[in-house]
């Protein structure tokens, strides 16, 4: 399909890659990853045919078509929305303007004419092909698409020009997924995207019928949308199997096998050295000597590239807040005519993590401004507790820094008690490092500003983090920093993200915000899914309905295979919640699906036994009497470890059934 033979690429005196080797076949689901710097936007782009190679060739498949998404920079006009994802279809639409006029041509020729008969000719062949190629369906098709991507129907119609640079962006990608090239290279395709749109992106992918490479600093996103991962690194491209997941797990063999080897290369050179020097000035060992001098020469030297050091990064701990950080009662705002939410009722204790999640334009940075006291409410009231310090990130936040000082000046007076060292390494973290410490504020990019403003939030923060999409302009390595030390902060956090593996692994509590409502779920993200398609089915049996006795039949003969999201799996089953069960019938997983399922099984097989064995010994601390108030908290543990496990045994326990139904279905 495509290959690279030999390839190399230079940015300036610095090579990027070198003797690159990669073949790039039809419907392969590949990532692109590596450290900043190490040229895989430059590489997606001579992929593209937008820059050529500096050594080595690229060879294409004939008749082989490419779409490229860069990360920004997109900019669209003079159309509607709806008009400019109909343009990728303008030779279809020109094939249907002909058989047109064909068919006006045949109601005026003489049916016994040659020109009918070649007329008629042509025409068969253009309606042939216009239906192969699904033109009749044209409309539903951008439909479709503008609708996975967030465009409500009353953005159709609207100017392109309308539109900020990130929705722009969404229209570029819904006319390369419209266009289906043979093969997509997309380049940070999410940044743009709230979770709801990811979810749709990640299901469209699934089944994109050609191949496609994506850069991406989203690990989950990269772990259901990608089969193969391709590495940049030590100016060499490396080729992994599997997704992001596995090519880390391969990534630690590969090096500690390039160690071995480059200590073993060590130790030979070392002997062929102190052979050369020993005998060097004997001329009886002259042969053995420029023998052993030849073998030097001849070994190509393995060279292990300096990682980036691995940056552990704690919050400074704030005084402790009262045990109810906020109070919220009847609250509710409006911008004019427009209800974003009303009547809402909730409490952040101490310690609580909250993701607030909600499609773009919900309400959720209205919210989170709320809580931080930038807008007042329109009624109802928010109430800080006792001794609580708040803090905001906002996503303009650059535009509060002051564009004179210097970078590391500003931060040092923000922590004075944090050495210089570590806040250059947290710089560094943060993709500032070298010179660029000492550059002011006012030069910086308002996406490089946005991260400064971040990593300065670190190292003095207020015991209530209020932090509006902290992930965005930050790479796999920041986001694992920032991750870490929220992990171990001991305040409280409120945070916005499109990130679904940083929600899942941080939030303790999901806040929603949808259609004007604001509902509180506990756990994670994926818990959050979970108890959603609980409530849908709940509503479903609830509310069933009637339908005409030949849509019954032809229910009881057919599965549904409308996807039901639970968590991280797609179980294909109706919308019903029956999971694909339909009078003993069984639909069969997909093989990733059920393989996720395995998984967790086994990972519930392993925890449950560890939760019993806690409650085992929390139980046998408890007759042993040490204070009222220590009785008090081994009896908050001991009731919220049987909660705990009652949990993950009805999990385990419902997941077996499916999985059994499976093995008996095969």
């Amino acid at each position: 399909m495509l290959s690279l033979q030999n390839a190399g690429k230079r940015f300036g005196p610095r090579v990027l890659f070198t003797e690159a080797n990669w073949l790039i076949r039809s419907k392969e689901k590949t990532a692109l990853v590596g450290a900043n710097g190490t040229g895989k936007s430059t590489l997606m782009k001579v992929l593209a045919g937008l820059e050529s190679l500096d050594y080595g060739t690229m060879q294409l498949t004939r008749g082989m078509s490419i779409g490229y998404l860069p990360q920004e920079g997109l900019r669209l006009s003079g159309r509607t929305v709806f008009d400019e994802c109909l343009s990728v279809f303008d030779e279809l639409r020109a094939m249907e303007g002909e058989i047109e006029q064909t068919a006006a041509q045949l109601s005026e020729l003489d049916h016994a004419s040659p020109e009918y008969e070649a007329a008629a000719e042509r025409y068969s062949m253009l309606q042939e092909r216009f239906h192969a190629l699904d033109g009749y369906a044209l409309d539903a098709q951008v439909g479709s698409v503008l609708t996975g991507l967030g465009f409500g129907k009353e953005d159709w119609s609207r100017q392109v020009d309308e539109f900020s640079g990130g929705w722009q962006m969404r229209i570029a990608l819904a006319k390369l997924l419209l266009a289906k090239p043979n093969l997509l290279l997309l380049d940070e395709p999410t940044n743009h995207l709230d979770l709801e749109t990811r979810n749709w992106l990640e299901d469209y992918l699934h089944n994109y019928p050609f191949g496609y490479i994506l850069i991406s600093h989203d690990r989950y996103f990269l772990d259901v949308t990608i089969d193969r991962t391709v590495e940049i690194w030590n100016k060499r491209l490396t080729i992994f199997q599997g997704n992001y997941t596995k090519y880390l797990s391969q990534k630690d063999e590969r090096r500690a096998q390039l160690n071995a080897s480059y200590k073993n290369q060590r130790d030979q050179i070392e002997h062929l050295e102190a052979f050369i020097n020993r005998f060097r000035a004997q001329a009886t060992k002259a042969k053995q000597v420029q023998s052993r001098i030849k073998e030097l020469e001849k070994i190509e030297r393995i060279e292990i590239p300096e990682e980036e050091p691995i940056i552990h990064f704690k919050f400074p701990q704030p005084p402790p807040s009262g045990r109810n950080v906020v109070e919220a009662e009847g609250l509710a705002k409006s911008y004019g005519e427009k209800q974003v939410f009303s009547n809402a009722r909730f409490t952040i204790e101490r310690g609580d993590r909250v993701a607030l999640v909600g499609v773009n334009g919900a309400g959720k940075s209205t919210l989170i401004k709320l809580l931080s006291g930038v807008e007042k409410p329109t009624s109802g009231i928010v109430k800080l507790g006792h001794n609580v310090l708040s803090e905001y990130f906002a996503q303009d936040q650059y535009k509060v820094l002051d564009g004179d000082s210097r970078m590391l000046d500003d931060m040092s007076r923000a922590a004075m008690k944090v050495p210089e060292s570590e806040l250059r390494s947290l710089l560094g973290c943060f993709l500032f490092s070298g010179d660029d410490v000492f550059k002011p504020l006012g030069v910086l990019s308002g996406g490089e500003r946005n991260r400064y403003a971040l990593a300065r939030i670190l190292v003095s923060p207020s015991n209530f983090l209020l932090l509006d999409e902290p992930t965005n302009h930050l790479d796999m390595r920041a986001k694992d920093v920032l991750l870490e030390a929220i992990a171990a902060f001991s305040g409280t956090v409120v945070f916005v993200s499109h990130d679904r593996y940083f929600i899942d692994r941080l939030a303790t509590r999901v806040i929603e915000v949808e259609n004007g409502v604001i509902n509180t779920y506990p756990g994670n993200y994926e818990d959050y899914l979970r108890k959603k398609e609980e409530l849908a089915a709940a509503a479903t049996a609830a509310t069933p309905s009637p339908k005409p006795v030949f849509a019954q039949a032809q229910a009881r003969s057919e599965v549904s295979t409308t996807p039901t999201r639970i968590g991280t799996i797609v179980i294909e089953g109706g919308p019903d919640g029956s999971n694909g069960v339909r009078d003993g019938r069984i639909r069969r997983l997909n093989p990733i699906k059920q393989k996720q399922m395995e998984e967790r099984c086994v990972f519930l097989e392993e925890e449950i036994p560890r939760v019993e064995a806690s409650i085992a010994t929390t139980e046998e601390q408890l007759g042993v009497y040490i204070s009222a108030a220590e009785t008090q908290r081994l009896s908050d543990l001991a009731a919220e470890l049987r909660s705990q496990l009652a949990s993950l045994t009805t999990e385990w326990e419902d997941l077996t059934l499916q999985l059994e139904g499976q093995s008996a279905n095969s």
